[in-house]
């Protein structure tokens, strides 16, 4: 119990203070978003880009992994969607609540936990996992979403391809490709740039859960919270099911064959609570409220859940 809680203590902690700084008025909601913003646009897009670049390309490239994270994600998605759509979910509230089931917070949560427990390979994990997020179940959630409100001037293709390009924008995509480059092509790195990019990306673990407790402060908790509390238990377990199902499949039919570390983390990594930007995404559906309180659910959650899967797969 006590290596259990050397891991999940510190990550409860950070957030812990983060909730308190801003509970107590040190900062402010601004504040939480500016810290953010760093975090996304800054440290870990270095955090991803000297993780992969700094490997071997044929470490870095996990098939098996991807393949179970995928699969398992796709399922969940799956699910989510026919569970909501037999309870008579709307289709703004189910997009909403697939995309709460599927997308998890592996930068925010997820690194800072896979530091703690598999320090040697956490970088090499959320490059993983961000590259599945990020090429398909992101922008597949983000369809889901955009499908459900009424847009007469623009067709399906036209919207894919905006939310598409729309992730690719994003910086962290853009280092977790350059990093591949570099890789791919055994591009040597300058060391005084390692060392810039080591730097910003030691900066990533502590303040990203500091904002993620910070953020917790002030969320709007009117809405549905009968759907708000379905959610949080479809991230939290039907998620990492879906996964473990997933890896059973795959190797039994003699695919994704993977080592234990990669078991633990890919069901792990499943296991997370939502992205931080969850909230921000369902404003746009008016949602708001409902998505605060699923955050809110599977975040203080996840301290069971991740304390009792630590517990069987390390």
């Amino acid at each position: 119990m006590g290596a259990i809680l050397s891991i999940t203590f510190p990550i409860y902690a950070a957030i812990g203070i983060g909730y308190l700084v801003v509970r107590k008025g040190w900062f402010v909601a601004s504040d939480m978003r500016v810290l953010g913003q760093y975090v996304l646009n800054l440290a870990l897009p270095a955090l991803l880009f000297n993780a992969v670049a700094s490997r071997d390309i044929t470490e870095v490239i996990r098939p098996g992994y991807m393949a179970v994270y995928a699969l398992g994600s796709l399922l969940t998605i799956a699910g989510a969607f026919l569970w909501f759509s037999v309870t008579r979910t709307d289709p703004p509230r189910r997009a909403v609540a697939v995309m709460g089931a599927a997308c998890p917070n592996s930068g925010f949560v997820g690194y800072p936990v896979m530091l703690l427990a598999f320090p040697d390979i956490a970088g090499v994990i959320l490059a993983l996992n961000f590259l599945v997020e990020n090429v398909l179940l992101i922008p597949l959630c983000l369809v889901l979403m955009d499908l459900s409100r009424p847009h007469p001037s623009l067709s399906v293709p036209r919207r894919v391809g905006r939310i598409l390009w729309n992730v690719a924008r994003r910086p962290m995509v853009i280092g977790l490709a350059l990093g591949f480059a570099v890789s791919a092509l055994d591009l040597p790195i300058p060391q005084p740039a390692t060392r810039l990019f080591q730097t910003l990306a030691a900066s990533a673990s502590a303040l990203s859960l500091i904002v993620i407790g910070g953020s917790l402060v002030g969320l709007p908790l009117r809405g549905n919270r009968a759907l708000a509390v379905q959610i949080a238990a479809a991230k939290l377990i039907a998620h990492p099911l879906f996964v473990m199902f997933a890896m059973a499949i795959l190797a039994a039919v003699g695919l994704a064959p993977l080592a234990s570390d990669l078991k633990a983390a890919v069901i792990l990594s499943a296991a997370m609570p939502m992205f931080g930007i969850y909230t921000v995404l369902a404003q746009e559906q008016g949602l708001e409220g409902m998505a605060s309180i699923a955050m809110l659910a599977a975040t203080t959650g996840a301290f069971v859940t991740l304390s009792v899967l630590l517990a069987l797969l390390t």
